[in-house]
């Protein structure tokens, strides 16, 4: 009848969901591989239906034994039947009833199954424990709440759980004695499935990723541990003991019971002209960029990946993202013995990149051949704790260049550091009331100010003043001071000198520092310069050139003038 009827009947009959979901698979419609994959696992499930459904074995039950077997088939009726009708309930009731369940189940069999052994029944008890711990883990997700641990490591861990869960089960069952060979062999391949579906669904992004052959393939798979299930709660009585099977069909059944198991690894393993492909421009890992010394030796290359297919910021990969792990690592390495630019661009070329144009850049290249890069850049072998260490040696350095051109007059408040500028383009420093909820466009207006009038070496902006330098320097020696009065103007052995009104709307005054990872602002704490708090006060920059470089002295002190005095030009080349 699905035949008659079209691809989403024949859909429904064969993996038992409504019409509708043959369209989320295949929107265009089953090619011949898919339909052939169908009727092939429509036998395949006719067959372990049948033996699912089987009559249960008579024989006396005790009430732990009766409550188990109504639980295992509460947990067969639930894989075939309830979980569309569960799955039309919000999330969180479905995550609800399969922990509810597998809890019962557990203690049962930890109750009914003779395990003829204190130390495995206490490993099927910590094994019970972490499967469900998974169960949780994903109840936790559904409402929101702090989970037991994130990442690909921790799911891992836990999947890995639930089949050795299975196995001390089936070890279980099998020293029991109870249980028939047939029953031995569904749970063994119910722990092939999963070993199968544990590489498909971590490794490759989910079972339902490419063709749709594959949920067909692992719906019919899913089967076999419903009929492990089934026939479990069908055999729990003690009173007929299974017969032995013939030799060599226990053979047979112990070849099957290991091709499940191995085939699953074997069918990971590519050969060498497989591109392999551990992570693309989208990968979520990719987004951090970890310094080289944080990085164990294994995990260098994985990061050498992410920055050579990485999209950030809209820019084109390096590599196209087709080409295999095992090229891009060769070309990675090729880059790093290239001479110039030039051979740097031919390589990329050949690797059929986008933008050959751009080259590869040391940064990018250290995670892929240290010993090259690290012989030109030493710095980029640094963990990010050494970086560190490293930038705070140099501004150390750079403060202790500098030193206060007042020594003698004593502000309220001062400090002296070194101011870091942008290398280019960066037209000076701001004073500012970093509390001014006005501040940003009193600092624009400071900047236009100093743009628009190419004689003006200082832009007043109200409650932000910003100060220009005088020669191209990527930074300044700053000392700010201030005080209760006006102090002598001293203008003497100064290039110039030049005071302007500023106001502080929240009663604070200050200069920008570095902040963390900042690369611009005062090298050392600013002090508050509004030492009355709210109100006008003037700003006097003193500006020179000495053998430290360009020094600047910041002094501030109450005044009502809205004037900009010149107290000092500078004259000529200095």
């Amino acid at each position: 009848m699905g035949l008659v009827l079209g691809d989403a009947w024949l859909w429904a009959a064969v993996t038992w969901t409504p019409p509708d979901y043959a369209g989320f698979y295949a929107r265009g419609g089953f090619d011949t591989s898919t339909t052939a994959a169908l009727l092939v696992a429509a036998l395949v499930k006719a067959a372990l239906l049948w033996l699912i459904l089987r009559a249960p074995v008579p024989g006396a039950l005790d009430r732990r034994e009766k409550a188990l077997r109504r639980l295992l088939y509460l947990a067969v009726a639930y894989g075939l039947v309830l979980w569309y009708p569960i799955g039309l309930l919000p999330d969180v009731v479905g995550v609800v009833f399969q922990l509810a369940l597998g809890i019962a189940i557990d203690v049962f069999y930890l109750l009914v199954i003779r395990w003829r052994s204190r130390v495995l029944r206490a490993a099927a008890g910590v094994l019970f424990a972490v499967e469900l711990a998974g169960m949780a883990n994903e109840l936790l997700d559904e409402l929101d709440l702090p989970e037991f641990g994130s990442g690909g490591i921790v799911e891992l861990g836990l999947m890995l759980g639930g089949a050795a869960a299975i196995i001390v089960t089936v070890i279980g069952q099998w020293r029991d004695g109870r249980w028939s060979q047939g029953t031995l062999v569904a749970g063994w391949l119910s722990v092939g499935i999963s070993a199968l579906v544990i590489p498909l669904n971590i490794l490759f992004g989910g079972i339902f990723s490419g063709t749709v052959v594959m949920p067909v393939v692992m719906d019919a798979a899913g089967l076999i541990s419903i009929v492990w299930i089934a026939a479990t709660a069908r055999e729990l009585p003690t009173e007929s003991l299974p017969v032995d099977l013939p030799p060599r069909r226990r053979r047979m059944m112990r070849v099957g019971v290991a091709a499940v198991a191995v085939l699953p690894i074997i069918s990971q393993i590519h050969p060498e002209q497989t591109a392999h492909l551990t992570y693309t421009g989208w990968s979520m890992d990719c987004y951090d960029r970890p310094s080289f010394g944080d990085l164990k030796p294994a995990e260098r290359n994985a990061v050498f990946l992410c920055r050579a297919r990485s999209t950030d910021g809209g820019v084109l990969p390096m590599f196209p993202e087709d080409l295999s792990d095992q090229a891009v690592l060769a070309y990675g390495r090729a880059l790093c013995r290239a001479k110039d630019r030039g051979e740097q661009e031919a390589i990329l070329t050949r690797a059929g990149s986008a933008r050959p144009g751009w080259g590869a850049d040391p940064w990018d290249l250290v995670y892929v051949c240290p010993e090259i890069v690290g012989a030109t850049h030493p710095d980029l072998l640094r963990s990010s704790t050494q970086t560190e260490e490293a930038n705070t040696a140099y501004v150390d350095e750079q403060n202790a260049k500098c030193r206060d051109p007042w020594p003698r007059t004593k502000g309220v408040v001062q400090a002296t550091a070194n101011y870091f500028l942008f290398v280019d383009g960066d037209p000076g420093y701001l004073v500012h009331d970093p509390g001014d909820k006005a501040g940003d466009k009193a600092s624009e207006r400071a900047m236009d100010r100093v743009y628009d009038d190419d004689s003006a070496d200082i832009g007043v902006g109200g409650s932000a003043v910003l100060v220009g330098h005088i020669e191209d320097v990527s930074d300044v020696c700053l000392t700010v001071k201030a005080f209760r009065t006006a102090p002598p103007r001293r203008t003497a052995g100064w290039y110039q000198v030049t005071e302007v009104p500023i106001v502080s709307r929240s009663g604070r005054l200050t200069v920008p520092e570095m902040g963390e990872g900042g690369d611009v602002g005062a090298g050392a704490p600013m002090p508050n310069l509004a030492i009355r708090g709210k109100g006008r006060y003037r700003l006097r920059v003193y500006v020179r050139l000495s053998d430290a470089g360009e020094e600047h002295l910041v002094v501030v002190f109450p005044g009502a003038s809205r004037a900009t005095l010149k107290l000092k030009r500078g004259r000529g080349p200095y």
